[in-house]
């Protein structure tokens, strides 16, 4: 009986032994806090950012991408239109006409003008203009503008002298829009040795340029350096023009039996 008991004994210790070591295994394991863990992030997606820190920001989106000028910088066009019209303002322009008149029943001449341009300077010298024999010298301010419609005008004021002795106000300006273009010039010579003899003297043409080289038009003329039966002659004219020479050929009066031929070469440099 005694054995009996000592091996029901045995077998309770081992398996009271077993029970506590599945205890002990239990009780040894970290308990669970009621998180579940992360997902994989997806791919492609960014890591979070260690707290305190930020990510780095695209290249150019806090002062715009490389190269970019300050909003505030001048265009390189706009500064150089605005320096090449300064040096355009600063450099000196001429021309030199000569007008050769081919009067009916009277001596021919020959009328030059030249002219000399600066920035707003205008000067300009006459001969055979006002009067045969006599010149004239002149100073004004130019003024121009406009895009689709461009436009000069000149103020001047002048003297003559020679047969003929005066001051004379006067002005140039031309008008132009596509291909065409209106031009006068005029003056009021005031005779200082005689006043009743003061006269108004005028040119003005229209032309129309079908192309870059060649242009005609209606032109008129009012003057006293020939004698004429006529207060205001008018004619048409043709321009050819190669570069900075031009030559054109004008008739006044076609209906009179003599008209007035007048031909003309210019030079601009």
């Amino acid at each position: 009986m005694r054995e009996v008991n000592g091996i029901r004994g045995g077998r309770l210790l081992r398996s009271a032994l077993a029970v506590l070591a599945l205890c002990g295994q239990v009780l040894g394991q970290t308990p669970d806090s009621g998180q579940r863990p992360s997902p994989a992030a997806a791919p492609g997606a960014s890591p979070a950012a260690a707290p305190g820190m930020t990510e780095p920001a695209e290249p150019g989106a806090a002062r715009g991408e490389a190269g970019d000028q300050p909003a505030d910088a001048a265009a390189p066009g706009k500064a150089e239109e605005g320096g090449e019209k300064k040096e355009e303002e600063k450099k000196w322009s001429f021309s030199l006409s000569a007008y050769t008149y081919f009067v009916p029943d009277a001596e021919d001449y020959v009328q030059p003008t030249f002219t000399a341009d600066r920035g707003w300077l205008h000067l300009e010298m006459r001969y055979n203009y006002e009067a045969l024999e006599t010149a004239s010298a002149w100073a004004g301010y130019n003024f121009s503008g406009g895009e689709t419609l461009e436009w000069e005008f000149t103020p001047m004021l002048g003297g003559a002298f020679g047969d003929v002795y005066g001051v004379a106000p006067g002005y140039r300006g031309s008008l132009g829009w596509w291909k065409l273009e209106l031009y006068s010039e005029g003056e009021y010579l005031i005779d200082t040795g005689d006043t009743s003899d003061s006269f108004f003297y005028n040119w003005s043409e229209l032309t129309l340029a079908p192309l870059e080289w060649f242009k005609f038009g209606m032109v008129t003329q009012r003057t006293r350096a020939y004698e004429v039966d006529r207060d205001v002659q008018r004619g048409l004219l043709a321009e050819l023009s190669y570069q900075a020479l031009s030559l054109r050929g004008i008739i006044f009066n076609l209906d009179e039996p003599k008209p007035l031929v007048v031909v003309a070469v210019g030079l601009s440099f």
